[in-house]
């Protein structure tokens, strides 16, 4: 279960309809969390590194479309306060 961290140009997120997500914020913390569907992402503001429970470390931050499979658990680790636009499919 791999984390999908890619940079989408403008285009791409507008074909998305990112703008028209939900914006979760959150500041610097640790905590678990798991996933009971794909989340789709796009990190406005942030530095954040997510371990999976089988010790895989995924750096990222803003401007970064980031893919969290179904059935993920890992804990967040947000180094500075993030912002995102969210989807969850």
């Amino acid at each position: 279960m791999d984390i999908k961290v890619e940079r989408l140009n403008a285009d791409e997120l507008k074909k998305r309809g990112v703008e028209g997500w939900p914006i979760w914020t959150k500041g610097v913390a640790r905590f678990p969390w798991s996933y009971d569907s794909t989340e789709e992402c796009f990190i406005l503001e942030g530095d954040v590194t997510v371990e999976t429970r089988e010790g895989q470390k995924v750096s990222f931050g803003e401007g970064d479309f980031v893919t969290f499979p179904e059935g993920l658990s890992c804990t967040w680790d947000i180094k500075k306060p993030v912002r995102k636009h969210y989807s969850f499919r």
